[in-house]
């Protein structure tokens, strides 16, 4: 991704989202259509974080994964009937070409036909099998240690992870997220999400209620 926002791309119409979003497609849905490819995948935001409970606790407005940026054709190349948007700084731009796409790091699959998005691919920077955290560069893990699966074999990003990307602008469903999720995580688990929290917010809030745990 670079710093830069390339020209052109539609404003994104608030108002419309939550409608154009209706349709969002769950975890295995997605699961199904991905199964065999070689790149490390993964759910992320709120439903990774029941698929780590084991079931649904709320409502999701839309469904979210990540994948290494090198390994996007593999995952846009399962999606043939499907067209994928760019999106960022409150722009979408249509059928993104190169320019767009190294520019963000968000893509919506969208139904030609209906209009819809049915699920986000966050393409996440990266060096080869090491994953690199979008807000401190210097925090690199293996994906085979962030990476985690639910019996019927959806993969996941681990708790501690997801609540990391959730803090920087915490909204009442993502304090809602890690009052019920909190209660399930290990000392162990805990005890990075601690140590990165300090790292890369450091100050925060959250801070003092994993401390009470």
């Amino acid at each position: 991704m670079t710093d830069s926002v390339p020209p052109g791309g539609a404003v994104l119409d608030a108002d419309e989202l939550d409608a154009q979003w209706a349709d969002a497609w769950r975890p295995e849905e997605v699961a199904e259509r991905l199964a065999g490819v070689s790149v490390p995948w993964c759910v992320v935001a709120g439903w990774a974080l029941d698929l780590f409970r084991g079931g649904q606790s709320r409502p999701h407005g839309d469904l979210e994964i990540a994948v290494p940026a090198a390994g996007f054709a593999e995952i846009r190349d399962r999606f043939p009937e499907y067209v994928f948007d760019a999106v960022g700084s409150g722009r979408v731009w249509v059928g993104a070409g190169a320019e767009a796409l190294a520019a963000t790091h968000q893509t919506w699959l969208r139904d030609p036909v209906s209009g819809q998005f049915l699920f986000d691919v966050f393409r996440e920077p990266h060096e080869g099998g090491t994953w690199i955290c979008r807000r401190d560069g210097s925090l690199r893990l293996p994906y085979d240690t962030i990476i985690e699966r639910t019996a019927d074999g959806i993969p996941y990003l681990v708790p501690e992870l997801v609540l990391l990307f959730k803090a920087k602008a915490a909204r009442p469903k993502d304090h809602a997220d890690l009052d019920g999720v909190l209660p399930l995580l290990s000392r162990e688990r805990r005890d990075v999400l601690t140590g990165w929290l300090t790292r890369v917010h450091p100050g925060h809030p959250w801070l003092a209620k994993l401390a009470r745990q």
